[in-house]
Parts: structure tokens; C-alpha cells; sequence
């Protein structure tokens, strides 16, 4: 009897806590310290309740909560549609929210740049040319 009596008390203590954690989701009072990226999806973001609810919890997107993207581990500082971003090296936003590089094109420091033929961003960001020589197929003097 005894133990019918803990199962029971421990049932309700989950569904209280599961109740609570819903209803703190839902209203939006979060600690914003707490690491969550919007690339990963992690417990607290999007999925599927447990057992109790089939309601999909509240995501925690960066249009709402700014300071998302300056998380550890998180893609960049910039916020684009709803993600965060590095908008000096992304291609699809270069520069600025969605502007996108050519298909032949790098985003170097928030500039599209061909890589091919640029002699300050040969074959790569940074990779200048030694004075004298040009950059052909990403390669400095090539022939």
C-alpha cells in the first residue's frame, strides 16, 4: 500500500511541475541568461510536450528575444529573419539582412568578393597576393 501510495504522490508532483513549466513557457517569463541557440533545437524550444499536452512549446526566436544570438555557441550577432547570423561572413546576408552573394562569391568582411581574381581575398577571406603577382582560379601567380 505503501508504495501504490509514493507512485501516486510522484505522479502528481510531475504533472504539477509539468503544468507549471507549461504555463511559465507560455506567459514568456524566461531568464534570457540561459544558453539557447536557435540552431539546436534544445528541451525548452519547440518540441513536442510530453505526455500531458500535445501544444508545441513557445520558441525563443531572436525577432523577440535579442539577445539570443550573443549566446555562447550561438551562429552570429545579427538577427535575420528570425535567426541569428554573422552578417560579415554569411553569404545569404552579407553586410546586411538579405543581401546574398552571387553564386561565385564570398562574404569577406560584409563585402561579396569573387575569390577567384581578387588579390586582397585570393582563394579565401584575407589571403592577399604578394606585390607583383595577380590572383587567377584563387591562386596567387598562378601560371
Amino acid at each position: 500500500m505503501a508504495l501504490s501510495k509514493m507512485f501516486i504522490f510522484l505522479a502528481i508532483v510531475a504533472t504539477t511541475t509539468t503544468i507549471f513549466a507549461t504555463s511559465v513557457m507560455e506567459d514568456g517569463n524566461l531568464d534570457l541568461d540561459v544558453p539557447i541557440t536557435t540552431s539546436e533545437p534544445s528541451s525548452f524550444s519547440g518540441q513536442m510536450g510530453r505526455f500531458l499536452t500535445d501544444r508545441p512549446r513557445a520558441w525563443r526566436t531572436c525577432d523577440k528575444y535579442p539577445r539570443v544570438c550573443n549566446n555562447k555557441g550561438s551562429p552570429g550577432p545579427d538577427c535575420c529573419k528570425k535567426q541569428c547570423v554573422n552578417v560579415m561572413s554569411d553569404e545569404a546576408n552579407c553586410g546586411k539582412c538579405g543581401k546574398k552573394c552571387r553564386y561565385n562569391e564570398t562574404c569577406c568582411k560584409g563585402r561579396c568578393v569573387n575569390t577567384s581574381r581578387d588579390e586582397k581575398n585570393c582563394g579565401g577571406c584575407k589571403k592577399r597576393c604578394k606585390r607583383g603577382s595577380s590572383c587567377v582560379y584563387g591562386m596567387c601567380s598562378y601560371a
